[in-house]
């Protein structure tokens, strides 16, 4: 069961990222604040390997065309769930943005029905139901002189469901490289994830955004820390990924939830009120009643 500590320790560390990240919106846009979660990570996860190497010297893996498909597709789903999640933030809120990529589970749900042929119980499905019906309450926009504004609600499905077709993908490469030292093939999968991501993003910015390219580089004390605290909460989630399915391992996340309203309230002064609050909760019981089901 080591998976549920290591699974709150990557909340923790995620909501740092996060909260580091939507700070370098103001100068680096989106897609740069993207970016640096994956440039500036990609060193510290290096690192990590090292220290694991040294652990398990005995670990050997294969990058054989099952591990390299999958670390591409989960990293090319994250990189749209995670500039679609950064600027669902900045059009709401940073807890609300949060909560909205909590709908990663339920859409995880699905992709593991429909593609993988995964069968759920109906408490399960009720967990479903009962996560949607929060999210789409969370989401109701708010009128803004008669119009209302849906960009936040469907930014954050978008990233919800990103985000579940990444989290599968990385669960594949990690059993796929050494199923028999999980914490070595989970580094390296992380490794191999922030290359692709790295990559496609400096070249997609360096042709087509260069002004989000160099507020990413020049903005590097930030970027830093994102970098370092993304590496960490990614190492600890694709350890627990490879360790658990994915589903348990959503449904302890829901922890992140909380903190990113502690982290909304003390650094963006921003404040839940009571409907939303009640919705983050459903949302939360929706997803644990999912995942355990």
């Amino acid at each position: 069961m080591i998976w549920i500590p290591l699974t709150l320790g990557a909340t923790a560390l995620q909501v740092s990222r996060n909260a580091l990240q939507r700070s370098l919106l103001g100068v680096a846009g989106p897609w740069g604040a993207t970016l640096v979660r994956f440039l500036f990570g990609l060193p510290f996860t290096l690192v990590f390997i090292l220290v694991a190497k040294l652990v398990w010297p005995t670990a050997q893996g294969q990058f054989g065309v099952y591990f390299l498909s999958a670390c591409a597709i989960g990293a090319m789903a994250q990189i749209a769930a995670t500039a679609a999640l950064l600027v669902s933030m900045q059009r709401s809120s940073f807890a609300i943005g949060t909560a909205f990529q909590q709908s990663s589970l339920p859409f995880t749900a699905l992709v593991g029905f429909f593609v993988f042929h995964d069968h759920m119980s109906s408490l399960a499905w009720c967990g479903v139901l009962i996560a949607t019906a929060g999210l789409i309450h969370l989401s109701w926009p708010k009128r803004l002189e008669g119009i209302r504004d849906w960009t936040p609600a469907l930014l954050g499905l978008t990233s919800g469901a990103c985000f579940a077709v990444s989290a599968n993908a990385f669960r594949q490469g990690g059993l796929a490289f050494d199923p028999h030292h999980a914490v070595v093939s989970a580094l390296v999968t992380v490794a191999m994830v922030q290359a692709i991501q790295t990559t496609v993003m400096m070249i997609g910015l360096g042709l087509f955004d260069r002004g989000s390219l160099r507020g990413a580089l020049g903005a590097w004390r930030s970027s830093l820390g994102a970098g370092f605290f993304g590496a960490g909460a990614s190492a600890l989630w694709f350890i627990a990924l490879t360790l658990s399915p994915a589903g348990p391992v959503r449904a302890v996340g829901v922890v992140e939830m909380p903190l990113a309203a502690l982290a909304g309230r003390r650094l963006f002064k921003e404040r839940l009120s009571l409907a939303q609050i009640l919705a983050s909760a459903v949302t939360a019981a929706g997803v644990i009643l999912a995942a355990i089901g």
